[in-house]
């Protein structure tokens, strides 16, 4: 597994050594991996052949039942509603009091920990303080200073890092999704899970069609067309002023990749699809050209955030852009 380097290598440590704590808080902000790092160790901890020593094989029963998440021996607990009742931990303790159903191991993982209730996490408690035999526990936590300093003192803590865009990328492949799409979500996004709702919104996916088409206005030299694009089909797309702040950092996306593409650095391309169209366009514009472009679209997102009429913002940037000026 490739995310969380440095986490992976502390949990790949601990299992070759037979070191495994018996809890562990994963900490970090939402979709930085905490819970498939999470699933894997579990893998790791159970897996019946492993690669090296730490590399779950993923084709005997315990991998395979862990991937479709029906694994006796392993349990993932989450809020019921709002929080974590003190019944669901209740509830968990009696699980773990049975012997082991696969092996002799037993592995449980609380999502949200944070969302306990006290007496919920009381009750968590008196399970950390005496573990059971051969049972690994892992909180995870977006609000580590939720968490009891009782609770934090009892395991160990792995704080999780925000995914740099090529680990985010390989984690949209993974989940299958391709090409141009997934580096524009790992560039709009530094969270798999955010990353992936996006990809499901058909919003966004008209509104990529629609920020090419733009540029391709822009490209043309002929402002009145370009206006009339922005009144009959950009601002039916582009209404709230969350929706036009992301088409103005799509369309900066495409000036990036226009520079990008003069210095023939192809690996930091986003819409790699369209570099013949960038290296047709480069020729035509300067590198000042294209940052004084980019510099502009950067004002008019702060102008966004001051509450300025959306519809005269993008007037205005599109005049600015096909002339070379800038917002004063």
């Amino acid at each position: 597994m490739e995310m969380q380097p440095v986490i992976m290598k502390i949990l790949t440590q601990a299992v070759e050594k037979n070191r495994v704590a018996h809890a562990y808080l994963f900490e970090g902000k939402k979709g930085t991996g905490k819970k498939e790092v999470g699933l894997y160790f579990a893998k790791m901890l159970f897996c019946e052949s492993l690669i090296h020593g730490h590399i779950p094989c993923e084709q005997c029963i315990q991998c395979k039942r862990i991937n479709h998440g029906n694994h006796p021996d392993i349990h993932i607990m989450e809020p019921e509603g709002l929080s974590i009742k003190i019944e669901q931990i209740r509830s968990l303790q009696q699980e773990f009091a049975k012997k082991g159903v696969e092996s002799s191991k037993k592995f449980y993982m609380i999502v949200h920990a944070d969302k306990m209730t006290r007496s919920a996490a009381n009750s968590l408690l008196k399970f950390l303080e005496e573990p059971a035999a051969n049972t690994t526990a892992i909180l995870l936590t977006e609000n580590i200073g939720q968490i009891l300093p009782t609770i934090l003192s009892r395991c160990q803590q792995l704080s999780f890092q925000p995914l740099q865009t090529k680990e985010l990328i390989h984690n949209l492949q993974i989940n299958g999704i391709e090409g141009d799409r997934a580096r524009l979500l790992a560039n709009m996004t530094n969270n798999v899970e955010d990353a992936l709702q996006l990809n499901e919104d058909e919003w966004l996916l008209q509104g990529i069609k629609l920020v090419l088409k733009l540029y391709e206005a822009l490209s043309s030299n002929n402002l009145m067309d370009t206006l009339l694009f922005l009144q009959n089909e950009w601002l039916a797309h582009f209404k709230d002023r969350k929706q036009v702040e992301m088409g103005l950092d799509m369309l900066l996306f495409i000036y990036r990749d226009i520079l990008y593409t003069q210095l023939e650095n192809d690996d930091e391309l986003i819409f790699v699809s369209q570099k013949s169209v960038y290296e047709s366009y480069g020729l035509k514009v300067t590198k000042n050209e294209l940052f004084n472009n980019m510099m502009t679209i950067f004002e008019a997102k702060k102008r966004l955030e001051a509450n300025v009429n959306s519809s005269l913002l993008m007037e205005q940037l599109i005049i600015k852009l096909q002339e070379g000026l800038s917002f004063v």
